[in-house]
């Protein structure tokens, strides 16, 4: 799998994922940034998901899937996700990816299409590849959950 289809997969597998929240109080001054700080917080990640949607709706190949979805809600909680599993605030409300996805038949097809669509609006904020990189370390053990071929 390419490295961009991993850090697509990495990012779908986290939203079935409920991570610890960060504790904030128990941070020190000497404690290098969370990825959600190095991200750019709260804004730059809904900035990011706000494009990632846009991108999945017009894209053809897999905006079939989203006909029927609640795009607001889908935004807060993939937000919630993203900010959580970074270390973040937020704390996830939303069901695991085997539920969520569960008699879909997303293909790897449809996975790389997704992917296409993540990584332009990756590329457009020019999220750093470390910080990529890291995100995919973070995110990526329940792909398994969603592609059902």
């Amino acid at each position: 799998m390419k490295k961009t289809q991993l850090f697509f997969v990495a990012l779908l597998s986290a939203f079935a994922l409920v991570f610890t929240s960060c504790d904030k109080e128990e941070e020190t001054k000497d404690t290098d940034p969370t990825l959600y700080e190095r991200l750019g917080e709260q804004a730059a990640i809904e900035a990011v998901v706000d494009q990632f949607i846009t991108n999945v709706a017009a894209d053809t190949r897999i905006n079939s899937f989203f006909a029927t979805t609640d795009i607001p809600r889908l935004k807060r909680l993939l937000v919630e996700q993203i900010c959580q599993a970074t270390g973040g605030p937020c704390e996830y409300t939303g069901r695991d990816m085997k539920s969520s996805h569960a008699g879909l038949g997303i293909t790897t097809d449809d996975f790389n299409a997704l992917v296409e669509d993540l990584v332009a609006a990756l590329d457009e904020f020019n999220v750093p590849a470390a910080e990529q990189t890291e995100l995919l370390g973070i995110l990526g053990p329940l792909a398994p959950d969603i592609i059902e071929e």
